[in-house]
C-alpha cells in the first residue's frame, strides 16, 4: 500500500511580481517554453551563451549508462578564465569582483583585474609545488579573499579541490584529506570569529600528524598573525607568491574534468565526497546564479552570506557570480559581531541589492526584533533570496516586509551539495509567489512529487520529490564508492534514471512545490503522516515565536508523539511562564492546523542545534526527547547547546 504524507496547513497569500519588476526582468517566459520545447537544446544554448568553451562541444548529454551522466564530454573549457580572464579581456578589469569586510573591520576593494592577477600568481605556486591536473588539494580557510583566489587557482590548473568547513575539527579535516588522497593543504594562521582569534594551523598539524598522508605541502596565509608551530613542509603563502611570475596562460580542460570534492555528512559511517565536474555544473551555477537574482553586473551588488566551505559558498560566491562577473560582498564574520546590527550595516555601507541568506538567520533576526534592521538603510536591496531550510512563511513574511520594505521579492531555493545548483526557485521577475512555497522546477530541470509506489501523488497532495531527468549540476559520483553513490541516491524506486532528494514534498492545487523537509524527519502520529516542517511553520506563525523545531519521540499509545523545541521573542519573555507559553502554542498549533498535530510537549529553550550552516541537527533533539545519550556534536556551530537543552528538560 502507497502511503502519503499527509498536509495540513493552508497558506493562501500571493504576491505577483510589480509591473516595473516585470517589465524589466532578466528573466522572459521564453525561457519555460524553450526549455519544454527541447530540454537539451535549452542547455545546450545556456552552454554557449554563458560560457567561453576553448573547444566548443558537439555533444550535450550522454545518458547511455545511469545514473552516471556526461555533459558536454568533448568541450574543454578552463573556469578560472571564465571567472575572470574573460572579464578582463571584455575591458571590466576595474569593475570590483570583491568587497571584503573582516570581522574586526578591515576592507578591501579588490577588482576582476586584481583578482586575476593573484589567482595567475597562485596558480604558478600551485606548479612550483608539483600539483598538476587531477592532484586533488585541501582547503581549509576562513572567508578571506584567499579562499577565492586559492579555489580559482587550483581549478585553474586542473586540479581537484576539497573545501573543508573552517571550524571542522582535526578529526574532520583528517578524514576528508586521507579520503581524497590530498598532495597539498591550504590553510591560515587564523581567523576572527565572534570577536576572537579562532586558530587554524594547529588543527591541520594535529590532522596530518595522525595517519598516513600524501601531503607534501602545507600553504598558510597570514591572517591573524598569531604564533604558529613551523614544520618542514609549512610555507608561507605570501613568501611563495611573491617567488613565482605574474603571467600565467589558463589551459583548457575537458567538461567532464572533477572540479571539486565537497563532504557531506553521511547519515552513518564515514562523509560522502561529493564530485562535481566541470561544465556542466559552471553552466548551471551561471544560469541560475544570473535568473534567479535577476542579475545585472554592471549595478549590481550582491551578497550572498554563506561560507565557502559549504555548496552555497561553491556554487553562489564563487562560481557563478564571478562567471557572470557580478560585484559581491564578503564577509568574514558572524551576523552579530560587533553588534547585531553588523548585516544590515554591511548593507547600507555597500548598497547591497541582493541578498541570498538562510531561514535559520532570518528566525534569528526574527527574535532579535525588527528595531535592529530598521536602524539601517535597506533601500537598496531588491532581490531576496533563501537557502538551506524550507522556510515558515511567518519568516518569509517578516524577510519581506522588514528586510525587503514589502517591495523586494523573496525567492526561495531549493537544491543540494548533491544538485551543484538550484533546482527549485521563483523566477521573480515572473512567478507570483506564496510565502513558504519552493515554488517551480527552474527551466530545463524536471521534478516530481511520487508515492512510495512511485506514482506521481497529483495536485494537493504530498510524497517524495524527485528529479526525473538529468541535469547539468548533478553529483557525478560519490569520491571512490561508485555503489555508494547508486544506493544513496538512485535505488529507492529501483529505477537508475530517478534521482530520490531524500526530501518530502508536496503539491499545492496550483502545482507548485512545497517542502516538507526531510523524509527522515516525517512522524507518524496515531497513522498519519506529518510533516515537521509544517507544525514548526505553524508555531513561527504565533506572534510569540522566533524559532521552533519539531520531532517526533516514540509513545506508547499514538507510535510518535509531537515534540517542540520553541525560541520565544525576547518582547515576550518576560511576563508569561513558560506553562502558559506552551498552553498557547499548542492551542495555536490545534486550531492552525487539527488536534492530531498538536504537541504533546513544548519545551522553551534559548537556542536550537545548529549546525555551522545553519541547519538545525533535530537528530539530537530526538536523542533528548527520547531520554537517548545525545549523539556526535562535533559538527554543531555551538556544542554546548544540548546541554543547555538538556538542563531545560530536568
Amino acid at each position: 500500500m502507497s502511503v502519503q504524507i499527509d498536509h495540513l496547513l493552508n497558506e493562501t497569500r500571493h504576491f505577483p511580481p510589480t509591473p516595473e519588476f516585470a517589465a524589466q526582468s532578466v528573466a522572459t517566459p521564453e525561457l519555460y517554453t524553450d526549455a519544454a520545447a527541447d530540454r537539451l537544446g535549452f542547455w545546450a544554448n545556456q552552454a554557449r551563451e554563458l560560457l567561453h568553451w576553448h573547444k566548443p562541444f558537439t555533444k550535450t548529454l550522454d545518458w547511455t549508462n545511469p545514473p552516471f551522466a556526461k555533459w558536454f564530454e568533448d568541450g574543454e573549457l578552463n573556469v578560472a578564465y571564465n571567472c575572470l580572464d574573460r572579464h578582463v579581456l571584455a575591458g571590466n578589469g576595474d569593475r570590483v569582483a570583491l568587497y571584503w569586510e573582516g570581522e574586526p573591520g578591515e576592507t578591501r576593494a579588490i577588482t576582476y583585474a586584481e583578482l586575476t592577477a593573484e589567482v595567475k600568481r597562485a596558480a604558478n605556486v600551485l606548479t612550483k609545488l608539483g600539483v598538476t591536473a587531477g592532484d586533488r588539494v585541501a582547503v581549509y580557510l576562513p572567508m578571506i579573499p584567499e579562499a577565492i583566489v586559492a579555489m580559482l587557482a587550483i581549478a585553474r590548473v586542473g586540479a581537484v579541490h576539497s573545501v573543508i568547513f573552517g571550524g571542522f575539527s582535526p578529526e574532520s579535516i583528517s578524514a576528508r584529506i586521507d579520503d581524497a588522497d590530498a598532495v597539498l593543504v591550504i590553510t591560515a594562521d587564523g581567523g576572527y570569529r565572534k570577536g576572537k582569534v579562532s586558530a587554524l594551523k594547529p588543527a591541520v598539524d594535529e590532522a596530518l600528524s595522525s595517519g598516513e598522508s600524501y601531503v607534501r605541502n602545507v600553504l598558510v596565509v597570514k591572517r591573524t598573525g598569531q604564533d604558529v608551530d613551523w614544520n618542514e613542509r609549512d610555507l608561507w603563502w605570501h613568501e611563495e607568491l611573491a617567488s613565482v611570475d605574474a603571467e600565467h596562460e589558463a589551459q583548457p580542460f575537458a567538461a567532464e574534468n572533477p572540479l571539486f570534492i565537497l563532504y557531506t555528512s553521511g547519515t552513518t559511517g564515514k562523509p560522502k565526497g561529493i564530485l562535481h565536474t566541470t561544465g556542466g555544473y559552471l553552466t548551471q551555477a551561471a544560469f541560475t546564479h544570473k535568473n534567479v537574482f535577476d542579475l545585472r553586473p554592471e549595478t549590481d551588488v550582491y551578497w550572498c552570506t554563506a561560507d565557502i566551505g559549504w555548496i552555497t559558498g561553491h556554487s553562489y560566491v564563487t562560481y557563478g557570480p564571478l562567471a557572470n562577473g557580478a560585484t559581491q560582498v564578503l564577509y568574514e564574520g558572524t551576523p552579530d559581531t560587533p553588534h547585531p546590527g553588523r548585516w544590515w550595516e554591511l548593507i547600507e555601507k555597500y548598497k547591497v541589492t541582493i541578498l541570498y541568506t538562510a531561514p535559520t538567520a532570518i528566525r534569528t533576526f526574527m527574535k532579535l526584533g525588527r528595531q535592529i534592521p530598521q536602524k539601517f538603510d535597506l533601500s537598496s536591496l531588491r532581490v531576496l533570496g533563501s537557502v538551506g531550510e524550507p522556510i515558515n512563511p511567518e519568516a518569509w513574511m517578516w524577510y519581506r516586509e522588514v528586510i525587503g520594505g514589502n517591495k523586494a521579492p523573496v525567492v526561495d531555493t531549493w537544491w543540494q551539495t548533491e544538485t551543484g545548483g538550484i533546482m527549485i526557485s521563483a523566477l521573480p521577475g515572473l512567478t507570483t509567489t506564496k510565502p513558504g512555497a519552493a515554488q517551480v522546477p527552474i527551466p530545463g530541470v524536471s521534478i516530481d512529487v511520487l508515492d512510495d509506489d512511485g506514482k506521481h501523488v497529483g495536485h494537493g497532495n504530498g510524497g517524495l520529490l524527485v528529479v526525473t531527468e538529468p541535469w547539468p549540476g548533478m553529483l557525478r559520483g560519490i569520491w571512490g564508492d561508485p555503489e555508494r553513490f547508486k544506493e544513496t541516491y538512485w535505488d529507492k524506486f529501483g529505477n537508475k534514471a530517478l534521482y530520490f532528494a531524500g526530501d518530502g514534498a508536496r503539491l499545492d492545487e496550483e502545482g507548485d512545490i512545497w517542502l516538507l523537509g526531510r523524509v527522515d524527519d516525517v512522524m507518524n502520529v496515531s497513522g498519519h503522516r506529518l510533516s515537521t516542517a509544517e507544525i514548526e511553520s505553524s508555531l513561527v506563525a504565533h506572534p510569540m515565536t522566533a524559532e521552533a523545531a519539531v520531532v517526533g519521540a516514540s509513545d506508547e499509545v499514538t507510535g510518535q508523539a509531537v515534540v517542540a523545541f520553541v525560541i520565544i521573542k525576547f518582547s515576550h519573555l518576560d511576563d508569561t511562564s513558560h506553562a502558559d507559553i506552551a498552553a498557547t502554542l499548542r492551542a495555536h498549533v490545534a486550531q492552525q492546523i487539527g488536534a492530531i498535530a498538536r504537541p504533546k510537549h513544548i519545551f522553551i529553550v534559548k537556542e536550537l542545534p545548529k549546525t555551522r550552516s545553519g541547519k538545525i541537527m533535530r537528530r539530537l533533539l530526538r536523542d533528548v526527547a527520547e531520554g537517548r545519550e545525545i549523539g556526535d556534536v562535533t559538527t554543531l556551530a555551538d556544542t554546548m547547546v544540548m546541554q543547555s537543552i538538556s538542563n531545560t528538560m530536568k
